[in-house]
C-alpha cells in the first residue's frame, strides 16, 4: 500500500514533470491520477427496476451499476439513442414515447422507477396512467435550476423554487420554448411525481452533470482544451467557486437510494469539499501531458469581449450578483444520505479518454466551441487584447 506521504511525493513529481510546479501539494494528494475502479458489491436484495430513458447520458451508468449490484433492469425509451446498447444484458427493452405513447407500460409492475429524461410534467402524467399504483418507489431526476434565486449562497432543498407565468400551460407548451422555462417546468414535474406517487417518491436535484457521454461539452471542453496546450484563457479569479457532479456518482447515488427506499428531495452536488475554479483547471491539466499555461482574465474584461459565463467559460458563473450562489449550493442532506465522489483525476481522465473516441469532426467542434466553450481562434484574440491592455497600463 502506498502511504499518503509517498503518494504526495509521487504526485508532486508528476506535477513538476507537467510544468505544474505551483499546484498545491494537497491538491495532488486529493486527486489520485492512479485511482483504480473498485469492485461493486451485490445488493442485499434484487430489485425490479424500470429506467425511463437508459441509453442517453445518466441512464447507461445507472444500468451498468444496477446490473453490477444484481438488479433486474427494464428500459423504456424511443429506441433512437444508441439502440441495442444493452441488448441481452437487460431484462426487457420497451419501446414508446413519454410524450404520446406509454402503452408499453400497461399492465406492468416494478419495485422502482428511475425517471431520467423528463422535463415536462405531462410526461410524468402519461407514464403514471399505467405506473401509478404499480410501483413502490419513483425516483425523479430534476435539477438545481429549479431554485428561483441563484444569488443565495448555500441554497438547499427548502429554498424557494421557480414558478411558471400564469399564462403558461405546462401541459400544452411548445417544446421549442421549453428551455426558457426549464427550471419551473422541472418544478411542475416534481409536483406531478408527488401527486401520482404519494409517500413513495424521491427527487434528486443535480447541478452540472459531467463525465463520459456528455455531448453538451460543458465540462468536456476543459479536458479537451487543456490537452491541446498553449496559452489557455481562464475566467476571472483563481479562487472563484465551482460545482459539478460526475454522472457515475449521480447514477450510483440514485440506485443506492432505491435500495435504501430513501424518500424526499436531495441536492446531488459535488465535489465533497468546496473547490475553486483553479483547483478544477489545474487538476484537469494534471492528467494531460501537453505543456500549457493558464492566463486569468477579469470578468469585467471578458464581458467587454463578449465572452459569456457557462456558454464560453464553462463550469463557471460570476460568484457575485444574481449568480453569487450558483456554484455554492448545499449538498449536506445528500452527503448525510451517503453521496460519494470519484476524484477529479478520474472524472477528467475518463472524460478525455471518451472524448478521444468521438469522431474527429466532434473533437474539432469542441475546440471551436460550437456547442459550449470558446473557439480557440477567438480565445487567442481575447488573450491578445488582454495582454495589450496590461502592457499599455490599462489594467486598472
Amino acid at each position: 500500500m502506498t502511504s499518503r506521504r509517498s503518494f504526495l511525493r509521487t504526485g508532486a513529481a508528476i506535477g513538476g514533470a507537467l510544468g505544474l510546479t505551483n499546484l498545491p501539494r494537497e491538491l495532488l494528494g486529493q486527486y489520485d491520477p492512479f485511482l483504480l475502479p473498485q469492485p461493486v458489491a451485490k445488493a442485499r436484495a434484487s430489485l425490479n427496476i424500470l429506467i425511463l430513458g437508459g441509453t442517453g447520458f445518466t441512464g447507461p451508468e445507472q444500468v451498468e451499476y444496477a446490473i453490477a449490484r444484481g438488479h433486474r433492469v427494464t428500459l423504456f425509451n424511443r429506441n433512437k439513442t444508441r439502440p441495442g446498447l444493452f441488448k441481452g444484458r437487460v431484462a426487457e427493452e420497451l419501446i414508446g414515447d413519454l410524450n404520446n405513447d406509454t402503452s408499453a407500460l400497461q399492465g406492468r409492475s416494478f419495485d422502482v422507477v428511475l425517471d431520467n429524461p423528463t422535463t415536462f410534467p405531462g410526461w410524468v402524467r402519461n407514464a403514471a396512467q399505467h405506473l401509478a399504483g404499480h410501483v413502490k418507489h419513483y425516483i425523479f431526476q430534476s435539477t438545481t435550476s429549479v431554485y428561483s434565486d441563484q444569488s443565495i449562497i448555500g441554497l438547499d432543498e427548502t429554498s424557494p423554487v421557480g414558478v411558471l407565468p400564469a399564462d403558461i400551460d405546462p401541459y400544452t407548451l411548445d417544446p421549442a420554448h421549453a428551455s426558457r422555462y426549464y427550471g419551473p417546468l422541472k418544478v411542475k414535474a416534481e409536483q406531478e411525481v408527488a401527486k401520482n406517487y404519494p409517500g413513495m417518491w424521491t427527487v434528486v436535484r443535480p447541478c452540472l452533470i459531467v463525465g463520459p457521454l456528455d455531448r453538451t461539452d460543458r465540462f468536456t471542453y476543459w479536458p479537451a482544451r487543456l490537452d491541446a496546450g498553449g496559452e489557455i484563457l481562464a475566467p476571472d479569479k483563481p479562487d472563484d467557486p465551482c460545482q459539478f457532479i460526475d454522472v457515475r456518482d449521480l447514477a450510483e447515488f440514485s440506485v443506492r437510494m432505491a435500495e435504501a427506499r430513501a424518500f424526499g428531495t436531495y441536492n446531488v452536488i459535488g465535489p465533497e469539499k468546496p473547490m475553486t475554479i483553479a483547483q478544477m483547471l489545474y487538476g484537469v491539466k494534471a492528467i494531460t501531458a501537453t505543456p500549457g499555461r493558464l492566463t486569468w482574465v477579469p470578468w469585467e474584461f471578458l464581458q467587454e469581449q463578449g465572452v459569456r459565463p457557462w456558454r464560453h467559460m464553462t463550469v463557471w458563473q460570476p460568484p457575485y450578483g444574481n449568480t453569487a450562489g450558483y456554484q455554492r449550493r448545499s449538498a449536506a442532506k445528500a452527503l448525510a444520505a451517503g453521496l460519494t465522489f470519484r476524484s477529479l483525476a478520474d472524472t477528467a481522465k475518463t472524460t478525455l479518454d471518451w472524448h478521444r473516441t468521438r469522431p474527429q469532426a466532434d473533437q474539432d467542434a469542441t475546440l471551436r466551441g460550437e456547442i459550449n466553450g470558446l473557439d480557440m481562434k477567438r480565445e487567442a484574440e481575447v488573450l491578445a487584447a488582454w495582454h495589450a491592455k496590461v502592457q499599455g497600463g490599462g489594467n486598472g
